[in-house]
Parts: structure tokens; C-alpha cells; sequence
């Protein structure tokens, strides 16, 4: 029988929610923050979705949702970074 090699090194995550965060690199803040901008952009394509006829409706409406899911893929990318420098204020 062939000897099988592992895939993965095995991980101790007997510290529960804390240790699987930090195995997938995320902090609780960086989380939320991942929340919040998923949320963001399923409102955005929800907006993209219900587009009217009209033309300049349309227009308006549409570059709104653009530019909303804009702003959700910006705080996806850089939220933890945004936000760290709020929560680590030294007073």
C-alpha cells in the first residue's frame, strides 16, 4: 500500500474562535468589516437590479449603485486598515 502524504500540517484550535481567525488571517474587527462590506455590495446589486425605463432615472440610479458597490469593494480591501487606526487612538 502506497504511503500517503499530508496535505496540511495539523493545527491545535483548542482556543475555539480566536484560533481559527487566526489561521484564516482575520481579527474580529477585520470580520464585521468583511460583514459590512458584503452587506454593502448586495444592496448595491439589489440597486443594479431594479432599474426603471427611464433613461435619466436609470442613470442616476445606476451610478449610484456603482459607485455604492465601489465603496463596498474599498472597505472589503482596506476596511481593517481604515478602521485600525480609529481603535488604536493612545489617550
Amino acid at each position: 500500500m502506497p504511503q500517503l502524504t499530508p496535505l496540511a500540517k495539523p493545527v491545535d484550535m483548542s482556543g475555539g474562535f480566536k484560533d481559527f481567525f487566526d489561521t484564516i488571517g482575520l481579527t474580529g474587527g477585520g470580520l464585521v468589516t468583511k460583514g459590512i462590506a458584503a452587506v454593502i455590495a448586495i444592496i448595491a446589486v439589489r440597486m443594479l437590479l431594479q432599474l426603471s425605463n427611464d433613461p435619466k432615472g436609470a442613470l442616476q440610479k445606476g451610478s449610484l449603485a456603482v459607485g455604492t458597490l465601489f465603496v463596498a469593494v474599498i472597505l472589503a480591501l482596506y476596511g481593517d486598515t481604515l478602521f485600525s487606526t480609529v481603535t488604536d487612538a493612545k489617550g
